[in-house]
């Protein structure tokens, strides 16, 4: 069974457009319930799909997840899957995005980390007809669901990098301890682990609290995945740096298999400031310790 795709290739997606007598932006909304299906909602049952257009002229899925046994805000919302993903395939800008429900306050509001994020239109295809005579509704701009925006520019200086713009945090390792990562797997891969880490919390967009952060996961194949902290103007809305690995392990098939189960997932690396006011190890620690027990994780501090 081949592995769910997150990223449709910009050539290929014009090409299935014309195949349909569409434009990529019709195609959009016909692409959202496949998002859908990508959702976990073990919760909930309450699937959320959503598709965005970058200016790469790629097309993007973002989907829902849940983990039970674990408060609802550890959630990763579908918005949140989508941008993270746009992160991940360093796409610069997005344009358009197709959502299967109204995107909610929290996701309005994490929207607000794109440069020039009121322009983004939004397409919701749950309501998609127009009750009196049928015709598909119009994309509308963020700005038409969040009239009164607080955001960056609120706390930023102007030329402050966004959300899908390149950060240097000239972050280093501080510490030259080594950990030993479990199921025979060699100490140079622990290395590359705290590397990648390292990486992702290069990549950080932590302006408000100063905390940057990034997570590497290693599955059971002994491939990483990275996923870097991602904080909002409005504080609540920011996604921690586990979750977007958990994406990033989803995005790039990890495990090997279509299921991508978390148990596959076999050793994680946080790395973050030492004495951080905004620390993840005790809530990154305790997501991988429910959806993989086995999994063993280490923290390892940075310095500027």
């Amino acid at each position: 069974m081949d592995r769910p795709r997150f990223v449709i290739e910009a050539s290929e997606a014009e090409s299935m457009a014309k195949q349909s007598d569409l434009s990529l932006l019709q195609l959009l909304p016909t692409l959202v319930k496949s998002a859908q299906s990508l959702a976990r909602a073990p919760i909930s049952n309450f699937y959320v799909g959503a598709v965005g257009l970058g200016s790469s002229g790629r097309i993007f899925f973002g989907a829902n997840l849940e983990f039970p046994g674990l408060p609802l805000h550890h959630s990763v919302h579908a918005e949140q899957f989508l941008i993270t993903n746009l992160t991940l395939n360093a796409e610069s800008n997005l344009k358009y995005v197709a959502v299967s429900d109204a995107p909610c306050g929290h996701c309005r509001q994490f929207f607000q980390e794109i440069r020039h994020a009121p322009d983004i239109k939004i397409l919701v295809t749950g309501d998609n007809k127009d009750a009196k005579n049928g015709n598909l509704k119009e994309f509308e701009s963020l700005s038409h669901f969040l009239p009164h925006r607080f955001g960056p520019n609120d706390l930023l200086e102007k030329d402050a990098p966004l959300v899908l713009e390149p950060h240097n945090n000239q972050l280093s390792l501080i510490s030259n301890s080594i950990s030993k990562i479990p199921n025979g797997i060699s100490v140079s891969v622990s290395d590359d682990l705290k590397s990648a880490a390292l990486e992702a919390a290069n990549k950080s967009h932590a302006p408000y609290s100063n905390c940057p952060s990034g997570v590497a996961l290693m599955d059971s194949q002994g491939k990483i995945f990275r996923g870097s902290y991602t904080e909002s103007a409005a504080y609540n809305p920011s996604l921690g740096p586990v979750q977007a690995a958990i994406v990033a392990f989803m995005v790039g098939g990890g495990g090997g298999g279509a299921e991508c189960g978390y148990d596959k997932i076999v050793a994680g690396v946080l790395v973050e400031k030492e004495g951080a006011v905004v620390s993840q190890e005790h809530t990154a620690r305790l997501l991988l310790q429910v959806i993989s027990p086995k999994c063993e994780f280490k923290v390892f501090h940075c310095g500027s």
